[in-house]
């Protein structure tokens, strides 16, 4: 199976920055990874969340410390930071950057665990997608952790909350919990 052609032959219309005006499409089309070589490092940081929505008796069996496969907190935070770091192997035209620091915590509310990852780099790229990667594995985790007590166990609102950093500055979101 061939790749499509891209939709648009203009060549005049094509800018340096790519096909359209796109960042991660050449000349032709195709996609690649934009070359940050020339980019100065500086300190970056992003803060993703995602939800656990779980039933009143899973919400028990974590915080009594009674999940049969162990320390779900344990598991889910260092799934979250391990995902952080590999973030790059995961998503094809994400670089590979030096996260510098990693964090994963958890808010227990009522019937569900909000999951709150934070990414830091001294790199010439972002770390909005390690932290949102940081967050779902962290998630994702959990949700292996404690699957055998309830199937209805659901992952949910994975967003950025805020970026700080590099050319763009600081973005929060307007609606930050």
């Amino acid at each position: 199976m061939t790749a499509p052609e891209h939709p648009t032959t203009d060549t005049a219309a094509r800018t340096a920055s790519g096909a359209d005006g796109f960042t991660h499409l050449d000349g032709d089309g195709s996609a690649r990874m934009v070359d940050v070589t020339a980019k100065s490092p500086t300190v970056r940081s992003a803060t993703a969340e995602a939800t656990v929505l779980v039933s009143p008796e899973v919400l028990a069996a974590l915080t009594g410390g009674t999940v049969p496969k162990g320390d779900v907190w344990a598991v889910a935070r260092i799934a979250g930071i391990q995902a952080a770091k590999r973030c790059a192997e995961l998503l094809p035209l994400a670089h590979v950057i030096g996260v510098h620091g990693a964090t994963v915590d958890f808010e227990v509310g009522q019937g569900r665990i909000r999951i709150v990852a934070t990414a830091r780099t001294a790199d010439r790229t972002g770390v909005e997608m390690e932290a949102m990667t940081a967050a779902s594995v962290a998630g994702l985790a959990m949700v292996d952790m404690v699957k055998g007590l309830d199937r209805s166990v659901e992952l949910t609102g994975i967003r950025l909350l805020e970026k700080t950093g590099g050319r763009s500055g600081t973005w929060r979101r307007d609606d930050r919990a």
